[in-house]
């Protein structure tokens, strides 16, 4: 006698409940099998708290109104509660920005002081920025000139981004959320880069030709520009 194969799998964990749905059977056998599964005593609803769920459709792709019919045949009068419903496929918005994270912008300008330039992946910018000029990158910066304004690396967050420029004299340099101010004073540093240091946890200023050996991933790919302003 051939076993039926299990659509639907139920798992524990310290947090709640795993759903883990199977995306290979149809969506009607998918929801079938769900219901059954809900529907023993053990999943009914009492005074218990809500024990939250995390859905996984593995590489299924679910329409909203898909996935509001498995939460509703899920939470309906029952003690659960969804947390999240993860699906491994990328939405086209997804890929999109996926596709912008990793391109590399390279623009041949000065950024004159009080103009900023904002822009998504790794700038390349081949000119210098004035005193008061900004630029912005949610990636690495590479500027192929004089910086002496501010420059923000990773600004949505990336911690792992770097500044580097063929003449480091920055007013103000920032990777992520952590800021390093320069004095006025400070003379400009040739052939220089900036990283946030892990261990010394703050920022560290070494020369470009040791950059490799901080960040070894660190590679440059010329792809379509995604300019966000400037």
């Amino acid at each position: 006698m051939t076993q039926k194969k299990q659509h639907v799998t139920i798992k524990g964990t310290k947090d709640g409940l795993n759903f883990l749905l199977d995306d290979r059977c149809s969506y009607e056998s998918l929801l079938e099998e769900l219901k059954e599964k809900l529907s023993t005593k053990h999943y009914q609803g009492s005074d218990e708290p809500d024990v939250m769920v995390n859905v996984k459709v593995g590489h299924r792709y679910l329409t909203e109104d898909q996935a509001e019919e498995i939460s509703s045949i899920i939470t309906e009068g029952r003690n659960l509660a969804i947390e999240e419903i993860h699906s491994d496929v990328l939405t086209k918005a997804e890929a999109e920005l996926l596709r912008q994270e990793s391109q590399v912008v390279t623009l041949t300008k000065m950024v004159r002081s009080g103009q900023v330039l904002k822009v998504r992946g790794d700038l390349l910018l081949i000119g210098d920025v004035n005193p008061s000029g900004t630029v912005m990158a949610t990636g690495n910066v590479y500027i192929m000139g004089a910086l002496k304004g501010v420059a923000h690396a990773g600004f949505e967050g990336d911690t792992k981004a770097v500044v580097a420029a063929a003449l480091m004299s920055p007013t103000q340099l920032r990777i992520a959320d952590q800021i390093h101010q320069f004095d006025e004073g400070d003379k400009g540093v040739a052939m220089a880069s900036a990283y946030l240091d892990s261990e010394a946890e703050g920022f560290k200023l070494e020369r470009v030709q040791d950059l490799m050996r901080q960040r070894p991933n660190l590679n440059l790919q010329k792809n379509d520009s995604q300019i966000i302003d400037g």
